[in-house]
């Protein structure tokens, strides 16, 4: 444990920071999981509004740092592939 002040304000920080992060990438994760559930179930309408949904969570996760904003580049184009790859059979 750290005996230093500065240090101990560090770690309360680099805490506060985890759990903020944590939280972002979940809900993130979740909103990508739900269209993926949407679009396996064959239910395409709602997986498209999902995807504006999901679209939007990996767009704010980059913006706030959590993820590089290649991989929101990344994580978006597999995510529309997919759609289009079952809306275009």
């Amino acid at each position: 444990m750290a005996n230093i002040k500065s240090a101990l304000k560090r770690i309360q920080v680099t805490e506060r920071r985890t759990l903020r992060n944590r939280m972002i990438k979940s809900s993130m994760r979740t909103a990508i999981k739900k269209f993926e559930l949407a679009l396996n179930g064959g239910n395409i309408d709602e997986a498209k509004a999902l995807l504006v949904e999901a679209v939007r969570k990996i767009d704010q996760a980059a913006a706030k740092g959590v993820i590089h904003e290649n991989a929101a580049a990344r994580h978006k184009s597999r995510l529309t592939l997919k759609l289009n790859k079952v809306a275009n059979q």
